[in-house]
Formats: C-alpha cells, sequence, structure tokens
C-alpha cells in the first residue's frame, strides 16, 4: 500500500510539473508575475529589463527582418533567422503569417533566447485579411464611420487569429494627384475628413483594449508628406512649406497620434531636401515633442539604407548613425541597425540614451500588446480555424462594398434597373474577373472567395432574365481586338451593364501612372456598344479617379464601384437594382483630364479668380479645359433627390469664447428613401495668408423617407477657423467668415457670419 501511495504521489508530481511547465511556458522569460495594470508598474518591469540587456540585445530589438509570406519591397540578404532569433538580435518579423508558423518563431525567441522577449509580427493588413473589404478610398466614399471602424474591427480579429499583432495601416496620407497609386490607400485630399477616418481606423484595429487577443497594433503611414510626391511619381521628392504641411497634411497624423495609434513609419520620400526617415523636424520636433507621442515609430522598407540613394549617406554607417538620431526607433529590413549600431554606439555616434529611449518604445508596444504575459496569445491554430470568413464578416463586406458605391450619372433614371427585365447584357474585362476585385493590398484575400459582378447580377435578377455575358476585350491590350461578340449580345438586350476599369495591380505602391484614362480598347469598346443605342450603365471598377469626360457627355448612367473585395459582386447588385439606394460621395476630385492633376477642391484663391464659365485670357483659366473637377469633392447622387432651404444661423456674430449654430432644412424630393451627406465648409474672407476658397468642417449623414424635412444643426467653435497665421501662429483674426452647406463641395447654400474680439 506505501509503494502503491508512493509511486502515485510521483506520477502527480509529475503531473504538476507537467502542467506548470505547460503554463508557465505561455511567458516569456522576461514575463512578469501578474498582470499588471498601471503605468508606472509597466515602467518599472520594462527599466529591469532593459538594465538587463546587453547592447546588442538592445539594438536586436530595433532590428526588424522581412519573412516570406509576401513581397513588399526589394529582397534583402538577411542573417540566419534561427541564429540571430536565438542570440535575441531580431525584435520583429514582418511578411510572417500562420499561426502554427508564427508559434514556432515566438517559440524559439521566448524559449531559447537568453530573456525571452517576445517578437512583434507585423503584416500589411490594409483593408482585410481574408475577407476583403473595399479599398481604403472606396470605404472612405461610404462617410461612414462606423462602417469604416467596423471593417478594421473584422480585419484585426482575422488577422489576429494567424499570429499577426502589428498592421502597418492605416495609411493616412492625403493625396490630391490622381497619377499616384498609393491614392487607392487613403481617404482622399481632404485633411478634416482624412482625421475622422485616421481616427476610426486606428480605434478599429486597437478595439477598446489592446491586450485583447482581437486587437492589433496599428501603424500610421507615411510621415509625411508622402501623398504629395511630385509628378504623381510614387517614392519621389515632395516640397511642402510648413504651413501646407501642417494645415493639410499632418492633421490625420494626428488624429492617429491623439487615438493612440501604437506605431508610426517613416516614408520613403525626402522633405523639403530631407528624407522623412531622418527628418527631425516631423520625427523629433512634432511627433515625439509637441505631440507627445509614446509608440515607437519604424522606418519604410529598407528606407534607412536608401539614404545613401537619396544622397545624404555615404554607407550603412552612416545612413544608421542618421536614422537612429533622428529618433527613428526601428529599421525595417536593411540591416543597418543590425549591422552598424554597436560600433557606433562604441565610437560615441549614436548614444546609449537613443538606443534606451528606442528600446523602451518597442517594449513598451509589445507590453501593451500583452506580449510578455502571453507570447503565443496570437498564435492559436483553433481560433484560427473558425475566425476567417465567418458569414457575419461577409455580410459586414457587402454592407460597406454597397455604401462606398458612388453614383455619378442618372440621366432619365436609367437606374435602378429592374429585376423582371427581359435581357440583360453584361459586358466587359472586369465583369467576370474575381481577381481585379482585390484591388491593391489585399493581405491573404483569395480570388476564389471573390463574388464577380456577373454572379451578383446573376443572382439578384428575376429567374425569367436571360442574362448574356462576354468580355469584350482584355484590360489592358496593346493591339485592335474584335468586339463583334459583345456586340451580338448587346444587339440582343434591353440593357447594357458595362464593367471597365483598371488592373487592381495598377493601383497602390509603385504603381504611378501619366495616363489615367480607361487602359487598352475599353473605351473604343463602350463606343462601339454606345452606338447600337441600347441603355447603357457603366460601371468602374479602379483605385484612382479616372479621365472619363466621353462617358459623362456620352453614357447615360455611370457608378463608381472602385474595387470592392469579396462581396463586390452582390454589393454592385443591390445597388443596380435598387435594393439598396446608393449614398457614396467622392473624397477626391474627378478630373476633366490628367492635365489638370494635381486636383483639390480646397485651393487658395488667386488675384485673377476665375468668374463664371466665360474664358478670360487674363484670369486663371487653361485655354484648352475647363479649371474645375469634372465630379468635384463630395460628390455623389441618389436614386431619389434632395433640396437644400432655410440656411440660417442662430446669430450674426460670434465671439472669440463663444460658438454659432447654422441650420439647414434637407427635405427628400423624391419618390424613395435615401441617404444623404450633408457637409459643411468655410471660408476666411480675410486673413493673414490667403485661405483656402472652402475647407471641410463638418458633415453629417442622414436618412430620409419620401417627402419628409430634417433640419440639420452645426456648431461652429474658433477653433473650427484657426490657422497658421503669417507668423507661423495657430490662431484666427476677426472679420468675415463664409459659410456653406450642400451635398457636395460645389453646389451649395451660403451664408456669413462675423468673428469679433469680444
Amino acid at each position: 500500500m506505501k509503494k502503491i501511495s508512493r509511486h502515485f504521489a510521483v506520477y502527480v508530481t509529475i503531473i504538476l510539473l507537467l502542467f506548470a511547465g505547460t503554463v508557465f511556458g505561455q511567458k516569456s522569460k522576461a514575463s512578469f508575475s501578474k498582470k499588471a495594470q498601471t503605468s508606472s508598474e509597466m515602467n518599472v518591469f520594462i527599466e529591469k529589463l532593459i538594465s538587463k540587456m546587453t547592447l546588442e540585445e538592445k539594438i536586436g530589438q530595433m532590428n526588424q527582418i522581412a519573412g516570406d509570406d509576401a513581397v513588399t519591397g526589394p529582397v534583402n540578404p538577411s542573417s540566419s533567422k534561427g541564429e540571430d532569433l536565438r542570440k535575441g538580435y531580431i525584435g520583429s518579423i514582418l511578411n510572417m503569417d500562420g499561426a502554427a508558423k508564427t508559434r514556432q518563431l515566438q517559440k524559439i525567441v521566448v524559449e531559447e533566447s537568453r530573456l525571452g522577449i517576445p517578437l512583434i509580427i507585423g503584416f500589411d493588413v490594409i483593408h482585410g485579411y481574408k475577407t476583403i473589404f473595399p479599398i481604403p478610398l472606396a470605404e472612405a466614399a461610404s462617410w461612414d464611420l462606423d462602417i469604416i471602424q467596423r471593417s478594421a474591427r473584422i480585419a484585426a480579429t482575422e488577422a489576429s487569429a494567424v499570429g499577426i499583432c502589428w498592421t502597418f495601416a492605416p495609411m493616412v496620407d492625403i493625396a490630391r494627384d490622381a497619377r499616384w497609386g498609393r491614392i487607392a490607400e487613403g481617404a482622399g485630399e481632404d485633411p478634416f475628413y482624412g482625421a475622422k477616418v485616421a481616427k476610426a481606423r486606428v480605434q478599429g484595429f486597437q478595439g477598446n483594449d489592446l491586450r485583447s487577443n482581437t486587437s492589433i497594433a496599428a501603424c500610421a503611414k507615411h510621415f509625411a508628406g508622402y501623398g504629395a510626391a511630385e509628378g504623381g511619381l510614387d517614392y519621389n521628392s515632395s516640397d511642402i512649406p510648413e504651413r501646407t504641411l501642417r494645415e493639410f497634411y499632418l492633421p490625420p497624423f494626428k488624429a492617429a497620434a491623439e487615438a493612440k495609434a501604437a506605431t508610426f513609419m517613416n516614408a520613403f520620400n525626402n522633405l523639403n531636401g530631407i528624407p522623412a526617415t531622418i527628418n527631425e523636424l516631423l520625427v523629433k520636433q512634432i511627433l515625439k515633442n509637441e505631440w507627445n507621442f509614446k509608440g515607437f515609430i519604424v522606418s519604410d522598407y529598407n528606407s534607412i539604407a536608401e539614404l545613401i540613394a537619396h544622397g545624404v549617406a555615404a554607407n550603412k554607417k552612416d545612413a544608421a548613425e542618421l536614422a537612429a538620431n533622428a529618433k527613428c526607433d526601428m529599421d525595417m529590413d536593411s540591416h543597418s541597425y543590425r549591422n552598424e549600431l554597436v560600433n557606433l554606439v562604441k565610437e560615441g555616434k549614436v548614444s546609449m540614451a537613443i538606443i534606451n529611449e528606442a528600446v523602451k518604445r518597442i517594449l513598451t508596444v509589445k507590453y501593451e500588446l500583452g506580449l510578455f504575459e502571453n507570447p503565443y496569445k496570437y498564435c492559436d491554430e483553433t481560433r484560427e480555424k473558425t475566425a476567417l470568413l465567418k458569414p457575419e464578416s461577409i455580410a459586414a463586406a457587402r454592407d460597406g462594398a454597397k455604401r462606398s458605391i458612388v453614383l455619378l450619372k442618372n440621366e432619365n433614371q436609367v437606374l435602378p434597373l429592374n429585376k423582371q427585365i427581359k435581357n440583360l447584357a453584361v459586358i466587359g474585362p472586369l465583369a467576370d474577373n474575381r481577381k481585379e476585385m482585390l484591388g491593391c493590398w489585399f493581405a491573404k484575400g483569395d480570388a476564389k472567395n471573390v463574388v464577380t459582378v456577373l454572379q451578383g447580377i446573376k443572382s439578384a435578377v428575376s429567374q425569367n432574365t436571360t442574362v448574356y455575358y462576354a468580355k469584350g476585350c482584355e484590360i489592358n491590350a496593346k493591339k485592335d481586338e474584335n468586339f463583334s461578340e459583345a456586340l451580338e449580345i448587346a444587339s440582343k438586350a434591353d440593357a447594357v451593364v458595362m464593367v471597365v476599369g483598371e488592373p487592381g495591380e495598377w493601383t497602390g505602391e509603385a504603381h504611378s501612372l501619366t495616363d489615367i484614362g480607361l487602359p487598352g480598347n475599353q473605351l473604343e469598346l463602350i463606343k462601339a456598344i454606345h452606338k447600337t443605342g441600347k441603355p447603357m450603365i457603366v460601371l468602374l471598377a479602379n483605385g484612382r479617379p479616372l479621365t472619363i469626360e466621353w462617358l459623362a457627355n456620352n453614357v447615360p448612367a455611370i457608378v463608381e464601384t472602385w474595387f470592392l473585395g469579396t462581396e463586390a459582386g452582390n454589393a454592385i447588385a443591390d445597388v443596380l437594382f435598387g435594393d439598396y439606394n446608393p449614398s457614396g460621395k467622392l473624397t477626391v476630385s474627378f478630373p476633366y483630364n490628367v492635365g489638370q492633376e494635381p486636383l483639390y477642391y480646397n485651393h487658395q484663391n488667386s488675384g485673377r479668380p476665375k468668374k463664371g464659365d466665360q474664358l478670360d485670357i487674363y484670369r486663371i483659366n487653361y485655354m484648352d479645359s475647363p479649371t474645375e473637377a469634372l465630379y468635384p469633392f463630395g460628390f455623389g447622387l441618389s436614386y431619389t433627390s434632395f433640396n437644400y432651404s432655410n440656411i440660417k444661423l442662430d446669430k450674426p456674430q460670434m465671439s472669440m469664447n463663444d460658438k454659432i449654430r447654422v441650420s439647414v432644412n434637407i427635405t427628400n424630393t423624391g419618390k424613395v428613401a435615401g441617404e444623404e451627406v450633408v457637409q459643411l465648409y468655410l471660408h476666411d474672407v480675410v486673413a493673414t495668408v490667403s485661405r483656402p476658397v472652402k475647407e471641410l468642417k463638418g458633415f453629417k449623414k442622414i436618412s430620409l423617407q419620401p417627402g419628409e424635412m430634417k433640419e440639420v444643426n452645426f456648431d461652429i467653435s474658433v477653433e473650427d477657423l484657426k490657422y497658421y497665421n503669417h507668423k507661423m501662429k495657430w490662431s484666427t483674426d476677426p472679420g468675415e467668415f463664409q459659410l456653406f452647406i450642400g451635398g457636395n463641395s460645389r453646389d451649395l447654400l451660403q451664408t456669413s457670419f462675423m468673428l469679433t474680439e469680444k
């Protein structure tokens, strides 16, 4: 009996030891003993950890290497991942996903390195991970911040299940030039709206608690001025006066910082001659001092080494010295910090204080993500099997996609189509195309999960409808093509839906264009079908404004559908057949021609402004083109109509410590319910520097039943009137302010008020 008891005790002891090993194996060697809640406890933990680190281990935290699950930049020769992981010489890995794979990497650093500091694993989760939502430019057209935040939340939930705890999003660059491919990744041309979207995306990715296993760290990029690349040419220089930088390009970044984005990313471009990666005005002064940003900043892919090509560094050692002293905390895959920083510190060219600050920032984000408590929290293979492409996520993708669609033209109410239509022709290279609907930066989205436009239409129409389909032409053919099949089915149809646009891969990074018209023979195909006289609807699938003047002048219905992601076809069908009344509004101006670029609504006035439509050679005019946009910022039609009336102020003037309220009546004058984005703009009539002709300062999205009228109110404070004056002071001046309200930046009601000193 004693023998049995002894054996039983040994057995129990072994079980307990195994259990303890399993439990405690979930924590890194550097883990804390309890779930710390206060910043002081966190600081004590991190300072203690830093005190144990060698110089090489500290610099290891500042070193990020690339995996091979995605290619997002030039391939650099890397050191042995296994060897460097075991030495604690790698702090982060990007382009690696999968719960099992990322768990294996974490296991090496946590259990085999001296201090067991977990990795932060990053991936470009831009508009969805597996469930793909509309590209950011499209989603911004919804003017629905809840929808935008929701898609980021779902993306984070999916990504966090496959080992990813850091996304390189949101991209919050203001983009005024449609030639720049990365315009697809942001919210458009307006800083006020861009700031609102930046905040929503950060909150979506990070959730209410960064420690949640469904939250991932956001990264506001690219800091800053990247969207102002000269000629719309990606990676090119940007020349931006400080006033313009602060008023137009920085507000979305400031909003991201205020929303507590965990990280920022440097931009590739040089800004006023100084590469953003080492631009001390941006990082030292504005981000870390003025905004008191507590997270860390990472270089863009290889951008530290690219300081050599910029002509400001002779070699990687110079580049590492410049970047570290400019307080770039982490090197994305150039290996400059990994190979050069130790010697730079020993030579006194980079101080230990700078190294310690960078390491503290990086460790703080890891701590806030809960990685020290459980480094495997994002590596859950069970959750990975159930978190992706959930039915509710797909439903949200469809909902967000239909709200992102913008109706540009609907002459004689061609739309919505009747589901009982007898014969319908669907024509175009993007009509039955899955891959292009994903757009750019679609993470691990799979074309096989995409609903095409043709599929969406076939699912929506009645059983008595015959849907004919012809590709018509290639997306970008370099030679003449035969349109006979397309013409044949058009002749049989009661209406024709043309699905045209650009390849998804033509947008995003490194995809600048000098011709932003429909590529290949697509316009010729449209013209040929147009000659049949059949009612025509053109659907545009694209990631930037296109030059579509011929379509605007000749085609009765034009729908901007963008690249809508997984549920593209169903969302488009919802709009085509009236199951959803389109409510999207443009956040970028559509030009008549590429020669107008960069084009944006909030330009400054000229001493010789244009007056009316008449050409006056001594005023601001093109001799061969309009100066205004074909479709302006804020523009978008509905299947109903809205009347704006009775704009009024609660008083004619306001003081510096006061507010003024403006109201306007909006009436649905059509026959169906609809949503309208009511937009408020301001103009400072006389200031110390020339001010934009109008600036967006408020918007509200409302829903109205047929015949219903609502009063919409906006409160204006002095903060809404401030700007950087002639002395670069953030202030405003007494005087007259013009106020505009309408459904887009062009068609507006107007009033004015006075700002007084007292």
